[in-house]
């Protein structure tokens, strides 16, 4: 996968929680950490902290592969972890994971659900649908790391669930979950009829529609 995103970044030697409150209200940085590699020790940095907040306004920042500038020297990394401020508009930390060719690695991926407006089940026959997971971890080489994987809804029917096996994902790309058996096959999606008060609703409208065609036929 091309890169698409490049953040700058510092070596930070003064750590703690008083260095890291004087970063983000001084400095407008905020504190890191870039761990993993083989032979390689854990790194702290700093980043600017209004760079890195608009980079995780595109989705698409979770799942590419990042160009860290440390210093000026460049390293591939994934974003990990990333913590934030209980009720400001803050981020206060992040965790980046370095990359290595040939090294597979685990991301989680957002699942993007297809057609919910003109799936038949849906639009015809009333059908509500219940999304059981909103992503999926998979692991693979750094190429092969999707943005995303597609769930279309149109060929759905009405009480059919889809699960972690079901999913289409490309060549090179395995669900963890999947790796650890078959009592691991969770549900992602299913298309269920409503109960209740919005059930009766959908099969009055639906049969308010037939007695309107049989009135127009008879014209």
């Amino acid at each position: 996968m091309a890169q698409a995103f490049e953040l700058e970044a510092f070596s930070r030697d003064d750590q703690g929680k008083g260095a890291s409150r004087r970063l983000r209200r001084v400095e407008r940085k905020i504190p890191a950490i870039v761990y993993g590699g083989e032979g390689k020790s854990p790194k702290p940095i700093t980043l600017w902290h209004n760079d890195l907040k608009k980079a995780i306004e595109n989705e698409a920042f979770f799942t590419h592969i990042i160009s860290l500038k440390i210093d000026g020297k460049k390293e591939d990394v994934i974003i990990k972890d990333l913590q934030r401020h209980p009720y400001k508009p803050i981020l206060t930390h992040a965790d980046f994971l370095r990359v290595e060719k040939g090294h597979k690695i685990n991301v989680n991926v957002p699942i993007h659900f297809l057609n919910e407006e003109s799936a038949p089940a849906i639009k015809l026959q009333g059908g509500s649908v219940y999304r059981e997971t909103m992503e999926v971890e998979v692991t693979c080489l750094p190429d092969d790391l999707p943005e995303y994987i597609e769930v279309d809804l149109y060929e759905m029917e009405l009480e059919q669930i889809l699960h972690l096996s079901d999913l289409n994902v490309p060549k090179g790309v395995e669900i963890v979950a999947l790796q650890q058996g078959e009592d691991h096959d969770h549900p992602v999606v299913a298309i269920h009829k409503p109960k209740g008060k919005k059930a009766d609703q959908a099969g009055g409208e639906a049969a308010g529609e037939e007695g309107e065609e049989e009135e127009g036929g008879e014209d």
